[in-house]
């Protein structure tokens, strides 16, 4: 039954993460922690920031780690295959529909009518994953809630990528490490 749930979950993502990456991130979050009560947000945390940390698109990463933590071995590859069943399906229609109509221009007020909707949705998570990562769990919004080191991090993190164009690999690597030596070093001692 289980892996029934898994399947059918993540073929709900897959079939309607438009714009992929970021934008699924919302639907995985009402699938996994709101509908099927497998994962809690922190721990939903977790594994959307281990799935942008490993190669490969983000919800493919994530049914994979939600299969394993909630079905086993079988359950990874149950989500996995739910996640990108519907995508396979849909793209090969829809690549061999676009060459034949792409010059219409019905066909290209919808796609530009979808792309602001995507950028909604990525903002979306973008904010609840920093909220999470900024604010204390359960405290109240305020001043004295705010992780101000998080927010450090954050903020140079941002400036370093943004400004000065850093490589993202080395921001992970250099954020991984600050965030041993400000909370897992501590913890150790």
């Amino acid at each position: 039954m289980i892996y029934l749930q898994l399947l059918w979950s993540f073929v709900q993502i897959g079939l309607f993460s438009f714009g992929g990456g970021y934008s699924s991130i919302p639907l995985i979050q009402e699938q996994i922690v709101e509908t099927n009560h497998w994962l809690t947000m922190n721990e939903f945390a977790d594994i959307v920031t281990i799935s942008q940390m490993t190669p490969g698109p983000v919800a493919i990463n994530a049914a994979t780690f939600v299969g394993v933590r909630v079905a086993g071995p079988l359950g990874s590859i149950v989500a996995t295959i739910g996640c990108i069943l519907p995508s396979c399906i849909i793209v090969s229609i829809l690549g061999v529909v676009y060459l034949k109509l792409q010059r219409l221009s019905m066909v290209q007020g919808v796609l530009q009518t979808i792309r602001p909707a995507v950028v909604g949705l990525i903002a979306s998570a973008a904010l609840s994953l920093l909220l999470l990562s900024l604010i204390h769990t359960g405290a109240f919004l305020g001043l004295k809630s705010v992780d101000w080191l998080a927010a450090a991090i954050f903020l140079i993190c941002f400036i370093l990528l943004r400004a000065l164009r850093w490589n993202p690999v080395l921001m992970i690597l250099i954020a991984g490490a600050a965030g041993f030596f400000c909370y897992g070093l501590p913890q150790l001692l």
